[in-house]
């Protein structure tokens, strides 16, 4: 597989290193969000957002923080982030001992940098957004000496965000589809690389927030596109470009790629709140989303899709409870 990051055997590699640290997170069926969604759909729901930082970065810190040497772990490590990945970073670096250094934007969620700082980090608020962000960490790892935790492009961040499909097949004895938010990539990389040694028939979809299209579009394109924004209130989708270490596989394996509105990804927060009593951030709700989009597609098939995270904020939640998203 030309351009694929990691191998299958990566992925046992991290479920080894993470099981001590993370058990296996649920997988659901809800009868009303099946009615909800129509079109005889049996939907497996992962529920990443069980978590111990409420979202699947955990499992991509532990991986990479249980895979670092022992001069590495003394330097420290540094990530860029607008949250998820932040947390699961310095969540596994707490675990371990290790000092991490989280960049993220001005600005930022302010009850996420509150998780992180509850987690350890050091925070550097600097940059417009999360792609400044990632150079302010890059800069950090030339004058300090940090090992960086890139969100996307380190192989062994993929390979923890691999796990999840890897619990799926071993619950699931029938799965023909699989409905995935991409922002930077890891999850849909991840789990394309576990299907295509255990289940190559199924189809992954790929989802991404129209406000943030750039992925979207470089994907159509097979090329990397520039000059698009990344307006969405779903942070872990906020993304305005495309990432070396995972946009090949991206290219190579995805069935199809969709995009859905603030509105579309905001109605499936509220289904997925009233349906399961789960709380799901925007990025969270994006396979939803993406789902009923593709439901014409996908009518009649059993489908999987991933509550990736749950840490919406109090103010976006009121917004999307009120419907003025």
């Amino acid at each position: 597989m030309s351009g694929w990051p990691i191998t299958f055997q990566d992925v046992l590699a991290a479920r080894r290193r993470i099981r001590p640290y993370l058990p296996s997170t649920p997988l659901r069926r809800y009868a009303a969000l099946e009615a909800a969604v129509g079109g005889g759909i049996q939907i497996a729901v992962k529920h990443e957002n069980h978590n111990p930082t409420n979202a699947f970065k955990a499992r991509n810190g532990v991986s990479v923080l249980t895979a670092l040497g022992a001069d590495e772990m003394r330097r420290g490590v540094v990530t860029a982030t607008r949250g998820n990945h932040g947390a699961g970073v310095a969540w596994a670096a707490s675990r371990f001992g290790v000092a991490a250094t989280v960049c993220l934007p001005r600005g930022n969620n302010p009850e996420k940098n509150e998780a992180m700082r509850g987690f350890g980090a050091t925070l550097v608020e600097e940059g417009r957004d999360y792609d400044e962000s990632l150079a302010v960490a890059t800069r950090l790892v030339a004058e300090r000496g940090l090992r960086m935790i890139h969100p996307s492009n380190d192989p062994l961040i993929v390979a923890g965000a691999a796990t999840f499909t890897l619990e799926i097949l071993e619950e699931l004895t029938s799965l023909d589809a699989m409905v995935i938010a991409v922002g930077g990539g890891s999850q849909a990389v991840g789990a394309m690389t576990v299907l295509r040694a255990l289940k190559p028939e199924v189809e992954v979809f790929g989802v991404q927030a129209a406000g943030a299209r750039a992925i979207y579009e470089s994907w159509k394109a097979r090329t990397p596109v520039a000059g698009l924004g990344a307006e969405t209130f779903a942070d872990g989708l906020a993304t305005r470009g495309v990432y070396e270490g995972t946009f090949d596989a991206l290219c190579e394996g995805l069935e199809d790629f969709v995009t859905v509105t603030e509105g579309e990804i905001a109605e499936a927060v509220r289904i997925l709140l009233s349906t399961t009593h789960n709380l799901v951030e925007g990025a969270g709700a994006a396979g939803l989303a993406g789902l009923i989009k593709l439901r014409d597609r996908l009518k009649g098939k059993t489908v999987a899709i991933v509550l990736s995270g749950g840490n919406i904020d109090a103010a976006t939640l009121k917004r999307v409870v009120n419907r003025e998203i």
